[in-house]
């Protein structure tokens, strides 16, 4: 009888993964890659549908994610020593999230479903949004216009 071995991201810590379990916990969904506003009265972060200028619209990944942060220098580095920073920033779904709070992927998860399909089909990826790139709009003052439920 054989047993079988639980995955590594319930029985790890975030902070204990190697690189390449950290990176696999990206579902692809590109919305961290969305910017975001700050209400200015209740300081919450609101999701916009303004993308970074690197987000690629059809497939919701990053067109130079190596070079990102040489190319967009607020592009975010998240690690797990960044962790606590960026959170608010990533959608309430997201594995880091869901991890450091000790609750489940979601079955739609590519490291639970196996496909990155997944997340399209679950209406979880910026594909099937109208998006505006950053580099199509002026002030950032604008970006208000734009907020989106997230």
């Amino acid at each position: 009888m054989s047993h079988s071995v639980p995955p590594f991201w319930e029985t790890k810590s975030l902070y204990k993964m190697t690189r390449e379990e950290w990176e696999s916990l990206c579902d692809g969904c590109g919305r961290c890659c969305l910017n975001k506003v700050i209400d200015d009265q209740t300081e919450e972060l609101l999701p916009t549908s303004v993308a970074c200028a690197l987000l690629d619209h059809k497939t919701g990944r990053c067109q130079n994610y190596k070079r990102r942060r040489k190319l967009v220098p607020d592009c975010m580095k998240f690690t797990p020593k960044t962790l606590s920073e960026f959170l608010p920033w990533l959608p309430p779904d997201c594995a880091y999230r869901l991890l450091l709070n000790n609750q489940p992927l979601p079955k739609w998860h590519p490291l639970i479903s196996g496909s990155y399909d997944s997340v399209l089909a679950a209406g979880n990826s910026i594909r099937t949004m109208v998006l505006v790139s950053e580099d199509d709009l002026g002030d950032t003052s604008e970006w208000y216009d734009y907020i989106i439920p997230m």
